[in-house]
C-alpha cells in the first residue's frame, strides 16, 4: 500500500417511490458528488453509500426492482465509470445488480478503477432484517469474500451489516486487505456504527472507510450519515454529521501502527493478524461452523 487520500461521501436518494426518474437522479448525483470531493480534497479513493442508485429500501418487491435495476457493469455505474476515468481515481458504488433470472437482485459494491473499469464486485453476504427475499425481502445473498489488487493498494469490500461479522473482515485481511470499504444504509444507531468500524479496522489492523446514507429511501426510511475513516489502531480521523457531505484523510502505511495510542510515544508492538491462535483456531473450527442463536428473547 502508497499513501493516498481516501473519502467517504454520503448522499440522500432522491424522495419519494423509486422510479426510472429517481435512479437517474440518484446516479447524477453520485457523479456530482465525487467530482466535488475530487476537486476539494484531491482523494484518491472515493466511497458512496450503499444502494446509492436507489436507496436501501425500495419499497418495492424483488421483481419490480429487478426490473428498475441492471447488471454491472451497466447502465447504472457507467456515468460514475466514466468519471472516475476521467478523474482518474477509484470509487466504490453501492447499487442493487440485476442477477440472471427475474427478482434475483443483489446488493452489491462496485469497486471502479480509475481506467474506469469495474475491477470487483461484491455482493453482500449478510442481509438485514427484512432484506434477504427468503424473508420476504427483495435482495438474494453473495458468498464470496472479494478483495481488489489495486496501484493503491489491497482494497477489502463489505457491506453495511457485513461490519458486524468479524469473520468476514478477518477472512479478507488475512487474504491481504489493507483498506476496507464499507458502503452503508445503517438502520441502528451512531453509536454501533462507529463500534463496529472501529472494532473492524483493529481487529485486522486495516484502514476502514465506512460511507453512510443520509436522508429518506423511497419507502421513507431515514439515515443519519456520521461517514468515516478509521485507523488500523481505531482512530476515527474523520466524521462527517447527518448532512450531504464528505469527509476525507490521508492514509499512510508508515505511520499506521506507529505508537500504541494516538499521538503516543510508545511503539506498538503486536500484530492481531501474526499472533493469532491457529491451534486454537483449528481445534475449534467444528464450534465456528456450527449453528447458533443467542439465548435472549429478540424482536
Amino acid at each position: 500500500m502508497r499513501a493516498f487520500t481516501a473519502a467517504a461521501v454520503q448522499i440522500a436518494p432522491a424522495p419519494g417511490p423509486l422510479t426510472a426518474e429517481a435512479i437517474k437522479s440518484n446516479v447524477e448525483k453520485c457523479v456530482e458528488y465525487v467530482e466535488r470531493c475530487v476537486d476539494a480534497t484531491g482523494a484518491e479513493l472515493v466511497v458512496l453509500p450503499e444502494s446509492a442508485t436507489t436507496g436501501f429500501t425500495p419499497g418495492l418487491p424483488a421483481e419490480a426492482l429487478w426490473d428498475l435495476v441492471a447488471e454491472i457493469p451497466g447502465p447504472l455505474t457507467e456515468p460514475v465509470q466514466q468519471t472516475a476515468r476521467r478523474l482518474g481515481v477509484h470509487v466504490v458504488i453501492g447499487s442493487y445488480q440485476r442477477g440472471p433470472e427475474r427478482g434475483t437482485v443483489r446488493n452489491t459494491a462496485a469497486l471502479i478503477g480509475p481506467s474506469g473499469e469495474v475491477l470487483g464486485a461484491y455482493h453482500k453476504t449478510h442481509v438485514f432484517c427484512g432484506e434477504g427475499r427468503a424473508e420476504g425481502g427483495w435482495v438474494t445473498p453473495g458468498d464470496e469474500a472479494v478483495v481488489v489488487d489495486t496501484e493503491l493498494g489491497r482494497i477489502g469490500l463489505i457491506i453495511c451489516f457485513d461490519g458486524d461479522y468479524p469473520e468476514l473482515a478477518r477472512i479478507e485481511a488475512v487474504r491481504g486487505a489493507e483498506v476496507i470499504c464499507r458502503p452503508s444504509a445503517l438502520l441502528r444507531s451512531a453509536d454501533i456504527w462507529e463500534l463496529t468500524n472501529r472494532a473492524r479496522a483493529y481487529d485486522n489492523h486495516v484502514y476502514l472507510v465506512g460511507a453512510n446514507a443520509v436522508g429518506a429511501d423511497p419507502a421513507g426510511v431515514l439515515y443519519f450519515g456520521n461517514s468515516m475513516i478509521v485507523t488500523p489502531m481505531a482512530e476515527v480521523v474523520a466524521r462527517a454529521a447527518t448532512h450531504e457531505c464528505w469527509v476525507s484523510a490521508r492514509l499512510d502505511p508508515a505511520t499506521a501502527l506507529g505508537s500504541l495510542t494516538p499521538g503516543s510515544n510508545v511503539p506498538q508492538r503486536f500484530d492481531h493478524l501474526a499472533d493469532r491462535n491457529l491451534a486454537l483456531v483449528e481445534r475449534h473450527l467444528d464450534d465456528l461452523r456450527r449453528p447458533a442463536r443467542t439465548s435472549f428473547p429478540h424482536g
